[in-house]
């Protein structure tokens, strides 16, 4: 007698069918055995997460089945096993979730099912899944308490263990599985009134406002921009941001990935309207006038970048005497040593620049912390306060032999020597090893050199986990640069002390590393070289903090980053802050901003004596603009404008500014497109109907 092979385990034996179903790319009834883990269900058969977006969640079971985190996907699909996780194996549904869903919301959504479901004979049911209902419904909408959370786990087990039949002893499981697994996201929307997601429309308001770290008023601007009233646009937008003409060219625009018009088409185009107001600014020449009377407190802020520039000045529009330290000849940080004038023209920045200056901040260049003075020195001066935010501007090794060759440049280095006007001499062939905005700025400078005839990039991973922004890799391509994926560097080849090559090895991508992208692994064997004149180095930069003494209280982490309080910017150091690179590594200028807006504020408190905690508010517009009505043509016409761009051969060999600004009718237009999110909350709705 020939015995059938076993499936399924010890104590589950046979398969199951499941209804794959939620966010993964091949949904449909799937029969396994079981036993099966859930990874292997969901990227091996369902095909993993559409849109390269992060798997977060799998609910089994149908409306009263749990949810399981990411953590959990190695976990083996058994009744006993669920079960013990928080879930059920029920009618068989499996919903997938990824990094755009609320567990908030989730749980919201299956009570509101559940209670419905209910038949109301026993009362722990029928009046506790309501209850508990209303206490997540709060919590959603920001006006959750953090003993909600208690009563609400305490609730769930109610009703789970006092219910009659099995629709009660189960709709317990998205909310006890979710407290379980994801109770921060439940504290992020009470205390921090946040929703990770972006999904609760109460907390979010307007998406792109809610996702900027300035606040930016975007729904506001845009509205106001649709019915062309240019000047009380720019008015909103430098309310948050003193930096606007820079931000309108060079941010990296997380609204617009938040954008709803998005998820349907294309997102408004966000930066391209900022970016209209200012130029429409610097052409009539309207600026800011200032009239601030000083305060006697003196506060000293070392570096001029960004996040310096912006806490000095909202340390001024308060009334402080803001005075800042620069080390390098110029002020702006990064904004004007690494950014190239084909992003960012020197007029833009300074436009912006001399608007800061009108505030009352007092700017000395040339002065370096550590070498012309110490923290010390600045409290012995009247100094009551200080703020630190040098950024990062120290080029990070490769750790390959030969890469101190003479031929061998930092790409912070050449991005410097261009932008403060100096000539740099490079080789016919360049090749730039990275992947991020340094490494594509650096190959579209270098294949703008006299000398320079082909840029090569060399980056260990492939384009889609390239970090720079897509509409800059684009234009390095259009302008001929090369790209070569999977190719990591292991010598730079000399010979009588120049530069004649490098050495590299071919990679494959194997799993994920910490920050979400797959980590490079060297393919044995497949080492190859490429010939060079010159090798520019781009693969990031760290704080310089050799300045720290015995004397500073200053913490210094392992990435060579000051130790803050994350909320509030102060250091171990009393009276002494840090923001920016310096305390974060390397990130995005209106990230920088954003620490200056918050070191502006803390210090505000701290002379003042008030507690530094931070309070939280829900994200609202500052003001109410009536909506436009489109007609119908506008409806069907209605699409995301293509900016114009220099030809290739007119950026040849310059640093003209290659990306043009919208015209009237187009930022018009393209503003009317706006759906216009914040009046979908009460208040709007209110404001419409007022």
């Amino acid at each position: 007698m020939i015995k059938a092979p076993s499936i399924g385990t010890n104590e589950s034996k046979g398969t199951k069918i499941f209804s794959l179903v939620g966010k993964i790319n091949n949904t449909g009834l799937v029969e396994v055995p079981i036993g099966i883990t859930l990874r292997e269900v969901i990227f091996d058969i369902g095909g993993g997460i559409p849109g390269g977006k992060k798997f977060k969640a799998v609910q089994t079971g149908g409306p009263s089945g749990g949810c399981i985190p990411v953590e959990m996907l190695d976990l083996p699909i058994d009744y006993d096993t669920l079960t013990k996780a928080g879930s059920i194996m029920g009618s068989g549904g499996m919903i997938v979730m990824d990094e755009n869903t609320c567990m908030v919301d989730i749980a919201k959504y299956f009570l509101n099912f559940l209670r419905d479901e209910s038949c109301g004979k026993c009362l722990s049911c029928r009046e506790g899944i309501q209850r508990m209902w209303e206490i997540v419904k709060d919590i959603s909408e920001g006006n959750g308490k953090e003993e909600d959370l208690e009563l609400l786990e305490e609730l769930a087990n109610i009703v789970k263990d006092a219910s009659m039949c099995g629709l009660g002893q189960t709709a317990s499981n998205p909310v006890l599985s979710t407290l379980k697994y994801f109770k921060d996201e439940y504290e992020d929307h009470i205390k921090r009134k946040k929703c990770p997601a972006v999904v609760c429309t109460e907390i979010v308001s307007s998406p792109c406002q809610y996702t900027c770290p300035i606040d930016q008023e975007a729904s506001v601007y845009i509205a106001l921009i649709a019915h062309r009233k240019f000047e009380e646009a720019l008015k909103i937008i430098r309310k948050d941001n003193p930096l606007p003409s820079v931000c309108g060219r060079v941010c990296h625009h997380p609204c617009e990935k938040a954008c709803r018009a998005g998820e349907f088409g294309e997102p408004i185009a966000i930066r391209s309207l900022k970016r209209f107001v200012t130029d429409w600014a610097i052409e009539n020449d309207y600026r800011v006038q200032n009239n601030n009377k000083s305060k006697k407190d003196k506060v000293a802020i070392i570096g001029a970048g960004p996040s310096g520039l912006t806490a000095g000045y909202y340390l001024s529009l308060k009334g402080y005497q803001a005075t800042i330290f620069e080390s390098l000849p110029v002020p702006g940080g990064m904004l004007a040593i690494a950014i190239p004038d084909y992003r960012l023209p020197k007029k833009i920045f300074n436009f912006d620049f001399d608007n800061i200056i009108k505030s009352g901040v007092t700017i000395n260049t040339n002065k370096t912390l550590g070498k012309d003075f110490f923290i010390d020195d600045l409290f012995k001066e009247g100094y009551k306060a200080v703020f630190i935010a040098i950024g990062a501007h120290k080029s990070m090794k490769l750790n390959i032999p030969n890469e101190d060759s003479k031929d061998v440049i930092q790409a912070i280095e050449l991005l410097k020597e261009v932008n403060l006007g100096n000539e740099v001499e490079l080789g016919e062939r360049v090749g730039i090893i990275g992947g991020g905005n340094a490494a594509v700025d650096a190959a579209r400078v270098a294949i703008r050199n006299k000398n320079c005839k082909s840029v090569t990039i060399l980056y260990r991973r492939t384009r889609k986990e390239m970090p720079a922004f897509e509409e800059e890799i684009e234009s390095a391509i259009e302008e001929g640069i090369g790209i070569k994926f999977l190719t990591s560097p292991t010598r730079v080849l000399t010979q009588n002390g120049k530069v004649i090559g490098v050495e590299c090895i071919q990679m494959k991508l194997g799993d994920l590393d910490a920050s979400g992208r797959r980590r490079p692994i060297p393919i044995e064997g497949s080492e190859f070289s490429i010939e060079l004149d010159t090798l520019i180095p781009a693969i990031g930069e760290s704080p310089d903090t050799s300045f720290v003494s015995n004397k500073d209280k200053l913490s210094i982490s392992k990435w060579n980053t000051i130790l803050v309080n994350k909320e509030t910017l102060l250091t171990d150091q009393i009276g002494v802050f840090a923001g920016g690179d310096v305390a974060t590594g390397p990130r995005t200028v209106v990230e920088a901003i954003s620490a200056g807006k918050t070191a502006a504020e803390s210090i505000e408190k701290y002379l003042e004596g008030k507690s530094l905690t931070k309070e939280y508010k829900l994200t609202r517009p500052s003001l109410y603009v009536e909506p436009v009505e489109l007609s119908e043509e506008e409806i069907e016409e209605a699409k995301r404008p293509e900016l114009s761009k220099l030809s290739v051969k007119q950026r040849q060999k310059n640093f003209n500014e290659v990306e043009l600004t919208l015209t009237e009718e187009m930022a018009v237009k393209e503003a009317r497109r706006c759906l216009r999110c914040e009046l979908e909350t009460e208040e709007g709705k209110k404001a419409i109907g007022r």
